[in-house]
């Protein structure tokens, strides 16, 4: 469903990735692993369009995305989330998720508000809350929820464990796989051993360059990249 083929990107004269390629197909979470700084969240914006390659092709359903603008990426159903949230503090839960409804997808169960509720029972508890009242772990589910809210197609998730406590962890591993029953999702994580318990196959990216591929099985056998390449 999503492509990338050797992706070069760049922060000004910085050359940041450097031939990034990894696909993520129907019904499967897929994994992007690395130390801080070794790229996976600028993969992940080159694929929404929010930092264009410079060289390199992103498929998205069979059609070439590269270069078009963000808006245009998001409306043919790629879902970002990221690390940074941006959910609106001043709306309530419930108007954060009707801002970002989109029609449903042909062949695809419609993401209504009850719907996320039900999948986001933390949610239910807080619908009038204000978005800037929440706590990181609920502002988390939030904007997976805000997302989904739009029908995508396949979802982004950047970072999505990054300074949440256990307890919360484990829902969102359980948020996930749910999500993983209607669409696939490609995670860009930290945390190896979270990403491994609930992903089908990973990458392991390094200096802006994939070191390594393979199921979640040979991931967690292969100690030397994890002692090279995550902290684990």
């Amino acid at each position: 469903m999503l492509q990338l083929e050797g992706v070069h990107a760049y922060y000004g004269d910085s050359h940041v990735l450097q031939g990034v390629s990894l696909a993520v197909r129907q019904g499967e979470i897929v994994c992007l692993l690395g130390r801080n700084g070794a790229g996976k969240s600028t993969t992940m914006k080159a694929a929404i369009g929010v930092v264009p390659p410079r060289r390199g092709s992103v498929q998205f359903l069979g059609e070439e995305i590269s270069g078009k603008p963000v808006y245009s990426i998001v409306r043919k159903g790629l879902a970002f989330v990221p690390e940074d949230r941006r959910i609106f503090a001043g709306l309530t839960v419930t108007e954060n998720l009707e801002v970002a409804l989109l029609p449903p997808r042909p062949g695809l169960e419609p993401w209504t508000i009850e719907r996320l509720f039900q999948v986001f029972p933390l949610l239910d508890r807080l619908r009038d809350r204000k978005g800037g009242n929440l706590s990181g772990g609920e502002q988390q589910m939030l904007a997976i929820a805000r997302a989904l809210a739009g029908n995508p197609s396949l979802l982004l998730l950047d970072e999505p464990c990054e300074g949440l406590a256990p307890v919360i962890v484990e829902e969102l591993a359980r948020v996930i796989l749910e999500i993983k029953n209607a669409i696939p999702v490609l995670l860009a994580e930290q945390n190896a051993l979270f990403a491994l318990s609930i992903s089908d196959r990973g990458y392991v990216i390094d200096k802006g360059v994939i070191r390594y591929e393979g199921t979640k099985q040979e991931l967690l056998a292969n100690t030397e990249i994890q002692s090279r390449y995550l902290s684990v």
